[in-house]
């Protein structure tokens, strides 16, 4: 492999206030609109990433059945007063 990063294309359809406001930032970064998207998106992409990976390992062996043992272990009784749902 050489190193490049392979690229796709992708049509992208924004509400002209939201490309307007892009831009502006993207040149108040010197940036073209373009770059600056793409490194948005790459930056959402890594921190969905690292924190699907965080909750993976926060949940280590534990499964989402595992919850109704947990509530199993809560007292049945009626809510403070208050606390009720409307």
């Amino acid at each position: 492999m050489d190193g490049a990063m392979s690229k796709a294309t992708y049509p992208l359809k924004l509400p002209a206030s939201v490309k307007a406001a892009a831009a502006r930032f993207a040149k108040e970064d010197g940036a073209s609109l373009n770059q600056w998207i793409a490194a948005d998106v790459a930056r959402k992409v890594g921190a969905v990433e690292t924190a699907a990976a965080f909750f993976r390992g926060r949940a280590g062996e534990a499964r989402p059945g595992d919850l109704h043992a947990v509530l199993a272990l809560v007292p049945d009784q009626a809510p403070d007063s208050g606390d009720v749902l409307p």
